[in-house]
């Protein structure tokens, strides 16, 4: 029987020597967000996750950013996954496959995603500019790959072309937003796991 929406709600936490967050998730949201990491440009993206998946989202916390932004991306990353697969539950009644190509301004990315129980990320692409204000681009694939394997998502990502780092990685969250928001819907015509095996 397909999972009901009461059922696609989660919670998880995480404390470190390196970080202290709780996130909650809920897949069948409005899109509402409330952000706060101490990183102006990675809350900006991850409400972009919540707004465009029509997931609502909390992200309490912080991190040591007084040595860098890893730590921070990585852990909110693990969370976010986290949620994302218990919110999932057994995946019944998920549509389960999902791709999109999403523009933005002069950039173009490719997010394909399949949220069959197995994490995995392939990430091809690179960013002109190693920062955009305090967040270090190099992050946006950690944080994909920290999602990806805790929610068991095999999620295939890439930037196309671009030229303003700013739109490539808005790009890049927006995508995931919309594959994912299409891949965890629930299908009305099915009735049971999308797999022959019977079990995801």
């Amino acid at each position: 029987m397909a999972a009901k929406k009461a059922d696609r709600k989660a919670q998880a936490s995480r404390k470190t020597k390196e970080t202290d967050f709780i996130i909650s998730t809920d897949l069948d949201g409005a899109g509402n967000a409330t952000i706060k990491t101490g990183l102006g440009f990675f809350d900006h993206m991850l409400g972009q996750i919540a707004r465009h998946g029509l997931i609502d989202l909390t992200v309490r916390g912080k991190g040591d950013l007084d040595v860098d932004g890893h730590h921070t991306v990585e852990d909110v990353g693990i969370l976010l996954g986290q949620t994302l697969g218990k919110a999932m539950g057994d995946r019944s009644g998920i549509t389960r496959y999902a791709s999109i190509r999403l523009p933005m301004m002069d950039a173009l990315i490719a997010v394909a995603m399949d949220a069959g129980g197995r994490g995995n990320l392939v990430f091809r692409g690179r960013f002109p500019e190693a920062q955009i204000g305090e967040f270090d681009t190099a992050l946006v694939r950690e944080f994909f790959w920290s999602i990806a394997t805790q929610a068991g998502i095999d999620l295939h990502i890439e930037v196309c072309y671009g030229e303003n780092s700013h739109h490539m990685v808005e790009a890049v969250f927006k995508g995931f937003a919309r594959a994912l928001r299409a891949a965890v819907a629930i299908d009305p015509r099915e009735t049971g796991v999308p797999s022959t095996k019977g079990v995801l």
